[in-house]
């Protein structure tokens, strides 16, 4: 692994953060905002460490699903309340509140979309 700059993932970090902030702010279904959003923030953090990281494509892949399954695993133990953030709503979107088994099934989507990029 070493340090780099990856105009075209940079690109792609970009348009899936534009992505989610639309999500978040306009859309309220039962879909797309709970699963794909979840989705894409897995391909999100994968992208942007490739803007700056040369690495291999499926362990930093795996590194970003395993990041994922140990954030929302902590989301079980309310570790949002060990910072006091519980009341901080921007805090608490975004790393957020509660456990949910379909957010597993959807980081592990991005994960296989993050398969798909080359190096």
């Amino acid at each position: 692994m070493k340090l780099t700059f990856n105009s075209k993932f940079l690109f792609i970090f970009l348009a899936i953060f534009l992505s989610e902030i639309l999500i978040a702010k306009y859309l309220h279904d039962v879909f797309i905002r709970p699963f794909g959003g979840d989705v894409l923030v897995v391909v999100l953090i994968y992208a942007f460490l490739r803007s700056f990281l040369k690495a291999n494509n499926r362990k930093l892949a795996l590194g970003v699903l395993l990041f994922a399954f140990l954030i929302e695993f902590l989301q079980k133990l309310n570790y949002v309340t060990w910072f006091g953030w519980e009341n901080n709503k921007l805090m608490s979107t975004i790393l957020g509140t509660s456990f949910s088994v379909y957010d597993l099934l959807a980081y592990f989507v991005g994960y296989l979309i993050c398969l798909c990029f080359r190096d």
